[in-house]
Parts: C-alpha cells; sequence; structure tokens
C-alpha cells in the first residue's frame, strides 16, 4: 500500500511564530530600548507584560514585533488572535528573554510599539478639558505611573513632563500607568519652553507644597490651570517656584511630613475633578 509522503500541515497560528536568537536585530533593540529606557531610533518603546500589551492592542497601538520566551508558547497561540498579521511575532529561548526583561518574574511576552506622539499645540488646545500636570524633576517611575492613571481617572486634560523627570518610557512607569500611558497625552518639554506657552494661553501656575499656602478645599479651579508636582526630595526648583501664580496645600496631620508625589497629585486631581461637578 502506497504511504502518504505529504508532510504535517502547521497549524497557521503556531507558522507565525517564528524562532530567533540572540543575534536577532530586532531583540537587541528591545533589550537597548529597556536598558536605556528610551524609545528606538524607529520611535518605538519596550513594554513587557499580557496586561500591557493587550491594553496597547484594545486602544490601537501600533506593535511592529512581539516577543515571546519558549516557555509561554501556549500564551502565544491564544494571544495572536489579538495580534495583527502584520505584527511581527518572533519565540526567544526562555533563558534569553528573561535576561533582557526587565522584570523578576517574567510573563514570556514582551514588544516594540510606537506610543501615539502629542504636540505641545494638540495639547493645549486640550486646555478647557481639565487641569494640566506638569512633572518637574519627578525621579520615582512608581510615582509617574501613579500620576499617569490618576490623570486619567480624573479627567485631567494631559501630562507636561520637564528636566529632570523620569522616561515616561521606564518600564516601571509604564507598568504602574496600568495602560493610561496609551490614552493619557503626555509631552517631554524644558521648563524654559514650557512656562512661556502655557502663560501665552493664559494657563494659570500651580504648584503643591506640604507646608504653606491656599488649602485644598478653598483653590480655585477654574481652567485653564496647571498643577506643577516636583521632585520627591527637593519639591519644586526655587526658580519655577517664583514663576507660579499660587501654591496649594493638602490639609494633613501635623506628624506627616509629606505626601508620596504620586498620592498628592492624585488627591489634586480629585479635588479639582469634584469641584468641576459642583
Amino acid at each position: 500500500m502506497k504511504q502518504d509522503t505529504k508532510p504535517a500541515r502547521i497549524p497557521a497560528q503556531t507558522a507565525r511564530l517564528r524562532a530567533v536568537g540572540a543575534h536577532n536585530a530586532r531583540l537587541k533593540e528591545l533589550r537597548l530600548a529597556f536598558r536605556r529606557a528610551e524609545l528606538t531610533p524607529r520611535g518605538e518603546c519596550a513594554l513587557e507584560g499580557v496586561k500591557l500589551l493587550e491594553e496597547a492592542l484594545r486602544h490601537g497601538q501600533h506593535i511592529e514585533t512581539v516577543f515571546f520566551s519558549e516557555s509561554a508558547r501556549p500564551l502565544a497561540e491564544k494571544l495572536l488572535d489579538q495580534i495583527g498579521a502584520r505584527t511581527e511575532t518572533l519565540v526567544l529561548p526562555t533563558a534569553l528573554f528573561n535576561s533582557i526583561v526587565p522584570s523578576e518574574t517574567p510573563q514570556g511576552v514582551a514588544a516594540l510599539l510606537k506610543l501615539q506622539s502629542c504636540t505641545s499645540a494638540q495639547l493645549l488646545a486640550r486646555a478647557k478639558d481639565g487641569p494640566f500636570i506638569v512633572a518637574s524633576g519627578l525621579q520615582d517611575p512608581g510615582n509617574l505611573g501613579t500620576i499617569l492613571r490618576s490623570a486619567e481617572a480624573f479627567g485631567a486634560a494631559g501630562i507636561f513632563l520637564t528636566e529632570g523627570t523620569v522616561s515616561p518610557y521606564n518600564s516601571k512607569v509604564l507598568r504602574g500607568s496600568a495602560g493610561s500611558i496609551f490614552r493619557m497625552p503626555f509631552l517631554q518639554i524644558s521648563s524654559a519652553e514650557l512656562i512661556p506657552l502655557l502663560r501665552e494661553h493664559h494657563v494659570r501656575l500651580l504648584a503643591t507644597s506640604s507646608h504653606q499656602g491656599t488649602p485644598l478645599p478653598e483653590a480655585n479651579w477654574s481652567l485653564p490651570l496647571a498643577v506643577f508636582i516636583g521632585n520627591e526630595g527637593a519639591g519644586l526648583p526655587r526658580e519655577i517656584l517664583h514663576q507660579m501664580d499660587e501654591t496649594l496645600v493638602i490639609p494633613q496631620a501635623a506628624p506627616v511630613e509629606s505626601l508620596n508625589a504620586g498620592v498628592a497629585a492624585s488627591i489634586v486631581l480629585y479635588e479639582a475633578a469634584r469641584a468641576g461637578q459642583r
């Protein structure tokens, strides 16, 4: 009897997964993007984790390449239904994948994607939509991630990131934002350029302080306005403080020296949103 010599058919989903090694060019870009916490020459950032990837896909982000560890092949085959056919999907040896991603407990998926960019003109056009947050010298990635999340939750118009502030492409910022970074407009800009722009658009400049100023419940929340959040330890530089229209203070128990920057920004954003609903 004649034997069937046709090769076994490879499932279409599995065929999309291409195994690569350490010398793959895209893998080198992923490694550098994670290590430097900045955009690649192609303008892509690196992300890690199932939730972030799903959030990016859900909100129409342009994903160039998705990387899976060999141990995450079952996960890969499930996610391929959500990943567009034009997106490159690569599989790496598990040890190699784990050596590249920053997480201590990798989920086996990472990606390179292009975040939607925003110009100063586009951001300032939103001035009547809600308050702006200005992160000035904010260095903790967890704080910036929290601020991005709270900014979306409480209807901020956008976020400006000035000199000395942690990169928005830091993996901890991306993870802490829980996907809000894909929806909340932000722009990296110097204070010297930003403050005149805000003045030109009649935006009031408010600083936050842990010691003295207008108590939050008494503040004027009429738009347009921008709230400056300073460095976790040093606060806002004196030259920036001198250019503010008003300083806000969050009433708190005397033994507490100050609040976490992410918490303080979240309280300010909540109070602004509450005032806008009155």
